[in-house]
């Protein structure tokens, strides 16, 4: 796996993302003078690369099966402005879902890639129906896993509640933004956390703790007020006039028992994209790529093979 850093086009705000590719020289077959002559580096798989969008507080967890099904195909992993390795917003509410979506394809520039194929789950099914929306020519199918098209606060656990709740939990976080985050950290990362998901949202008996524990540490290492700001940006965005609009193959997965984005906010988007492919989980939660990773991944595969590598027209 290689790594790279790209350049936030609204702030700068340094990027890392993750590069799993085989790679080969250009002019590989020529002959060299030195070693400084191999040509440029490029993947040696041809077929379309693949970007991972995650949801909010997420670096990669949910995601682990996933690229081993892809491999070798290259697939390119950002980590979201405050997430991971990336730098904190450069400016703090530059957190929009649309300065996400221009973030990726400023990934895409430093990888040289043209067009991908966006895998979104959670927020990151906003963050690719915007790319869409913004930048159709850097989007070659969407892949659009246990989320909504937007407003997805409005429906969190089937009521508009959190919402509602948000604006005090913002005032709160910009209280005490120090003793939040040193509660965070301590709480987070612990077994007795993934207990608690275990009874509000995943589903225990399917998720392995190793599998999700990553997660709550990421979580963890957050800034509580960029998390929170996300989350109203995300909570205010929408892509549902879009949805019609859709040019490319799309895929929507969902969990029948996801709380977080009920599947009936997939249901709209399966209604609304034309031509639009589906896979219900039955037993699945907003967790269902860690859950039945064989069932997702194995149509993932799938649906890449017969609709992007297979080079079916666009509808």
């Amino acid at each position: 796996m290689r790594w790279g850093y790209a350049a936030a086009p609204s702030d700068g705000t340094r990027l890392f993302y993750e590069d799993d590719a085989a790679i080969c020289r250009r002019d590989a077959g020529r002959p060299r003078r030195d070693a400084s002559d191999a040509g440029p580096e490029v993947s040696a798989d041809p077929r379309t690369p693949v970007l991972l969008c995650d949801g909010i507080g997420c670096d990669g967890y949910v995601w682990r099966y996933l690229r081993a099904a892809l491999a070798p195909r290259r697939c390119l992993h950002p980590h979201y402005r405050g997430h991971g390795r990336s730098q904190p917003p450069r400016v703090a509410d530059r957190v929009d879902v649309a300065d996400l979506a221009d973030d990726q394809v400023a990934v895409l520039d430093d990888a040289d890639v043209g067009a991908a194929v966006w895998v979104g789950h959670s927020m990151g099914v906003q963050v690719a129906l915007e790319a869409w929306h913004r930048h159709p020519d850097r989007v070659a199918a969407l892949v659009l896993v246990c989320g909504a098209p937007g407003h997805p606060l409005r429906s969190f656990r089937g009521a508009d509640t959190l919402e509602q709740l948000l604006p005090t939990i913002e005032r709160w976080v910009l209280r005490a933004p120090g003793v939040i985050n040193l509660l965070s950290r301590r709480v987070l990362p612990t077994r007795l956390a993934l207990e608690i998901a275990g009874r509000l949202e995943i589903n225990r008996e399917l998720v392995a703790a190793e599998d999700f524990m990553p997660y709550l540490e990421g979580m963890a290492r957050m800034d509580v007020r960029t998390f929170v700001a996300m989350l109203a940006a995300a909570g205010r965005h929408t892509a549902a006039p879009y949805l019609p609009t859709v040019e490319v193959p799309v895929l929507v997965v969902a969990g029948a028992r996801d709380g977080f984005t009920p599947v009936d906010r997939s249901r709209e988007m399966i209604a609304q994209i034309p031509g639009c492919e589906e896979l219900i989980i039955d037993d699945g939660s907003h967790t269902a790529p860690i859950e039945r990773p064989e069932r997702i991944d194995d149509a993932i595969v799938d649906f890449l093979a017969r609709r992007v590598d297979g080079q079916i027209p666009k509808r």
